[in-house]
């Protein structure tokens, strides 16, 4: 399992009442990708920017794991070809665009995530919604994140996930995952306020109208 893998599928298994915002989610899985390929010897940090080591087809640690092994590959192969000493705040806006996406086609892909038929009024389909299917990743991913590893648990904290950071917890102390975590704090404050920043526009055009008449 990958770490960006295994926090899909943690944020996939909250209960139906919590939601994580798409943005925050690609980020989060971007920084993952990044901590994975750190760690794997694919990708190295210097002065605050992200190079690619002289072998970016490393694998990560921890085994196979079908196309979240063959992601981070792709985000080695897409480091690569970036612009030289990319600041690692813009690597993560770049590899983070769209990429919750792209981990749940893999996981739909992979039989993790299946197509489930719900109904509506007098058991009329409606239609289909994506649910995990209960799998050996789905049971390694859980057990990642009851165990509280520091990395996935950092993690979820950054997207405010249930179950915060409890006393005495293992904090994260390898500088290069902590340099990305803070890289992924500042994009989820700037995108928060970008996020509010559109609310408000929004809302001030709807009382223009209002007030227009339309």
């Amino acid at each position: 399992m990958t770490t960006p893998q295994d926090l899909m599928i943690v944020t996939l298994d909250l209960p139906a009442s919590r939601t994580v915002e798409r943005g925050d989610l690609s980020l989060a899985l971007a920084a993952a990708e990044t901590i994975d390929l750190l760690r794997a010897g694919a990708a190295a940090l210097v002065d605050g920017r992200v190079v690619p080591a002289a072998e970016t087809e490393a694998r990560p640690s921890g085994g196979a794991a079908r196309s979240g092994e063959a992601l981070l590959g792709e985000a080695a192969r897409a480091l690569a070809a970036g612009p030289d000493g990319e600041p690692l705040t813009e690597w993560l806006w770049r590899r983070g665009r769209g990429l919750a996406q792209t981990y749940l086609d893999a996981l739909e892909a992979d039989g993790l995530l299946l197509r489930e038929r719900t109904r509506g009024r007098f058991r009329v389909p409606r239609g289909t919604r994506l649910v995990l299917a209960q799998s050996p990743e789905r049971r390694r991913a859980a057990h990642r994140a009851a165990a509280d590893e520091p990395v996935l648990r950092a993690l979820g904290a950054a997207l405010a996930l249930p179950g915060g950071l409890p006393p005495g917890a293992e904090p994260v102390t390898d500088a290069e995952v902590v340099a990305v975590l803070r890289a992924l704090s500042r994009n989820l404050a700037e995108l928060d306020v970008e996020r509010h920043r559109r609310a408000r526009r929004l809302s001030e055009a709807a009382r223009t109208n209002t007030r227009r008449g339309f």
